[in-house]
């Protein structure tokens, strides 16, 4: 059977965290596409145009909430109006474990929600779980 190529978008303006998701991908040995859009405006913008120019539109976006110019609250009820990215799977990875933060992001029909570990290898084994949930899920082609 053919390893299915699952694009995967990292909405994050912290380099920090980017690094310690490019890292624990190399420690999880995920060899999935990854590309960074540092804020809400930017993924919006990018998404939009892979799908204008009919180039791979990521299957999963992982998301901070806190972020300049467009949060990740407001990136997800963007992305949820829009017929032709509505149903990209979302995983919230943030440090926020504010109640209404939990709420409003399951209400837009997020995958899950995950508090930023503090440690390294917490994170690590975040991202293994994650890996393994998304190479079980099968996906559209389209």
């Amino acid at each position: 059977m053919p390893e299915k190529v699952i694009h995967i978008l990292l909405v994050e303006d912290d380099d920090i965290d980017i690094m310690n998701v490019k890292r624990a991908f190399k420690k999880n040995n995920v060899q999935n596409p990854l590309t960074v859009a540092e804020d809400g405006l930017k993924a919006l913008e990018m998404l939009k145009s892979l799908k204008a120019n009919n180039e791979p539109v990521p299957k999963i976006i992982l998301l901070d909430l806190n972020m300049p110019r467009m949060g990740g609250i407001e990136f997800l009820t963007e992305l949820r109006k829009d017929e032709e990215l509505k149903d990209i799977s979302v995983f919230v990875m943030t440090t926020s474990s504010e109640e209404t933060d939990i709420v409003d992001a399951y209400r837009l029909n997020v995958a899950g929600y995950i508090v930023k570990p503090l440690s390294i290898e917490q994170f690590i084994n975040a991202v293994s779980t994650l890996n393994n949930y998304w190479t079980l899920c099968e996906y559209p082609n389209c």
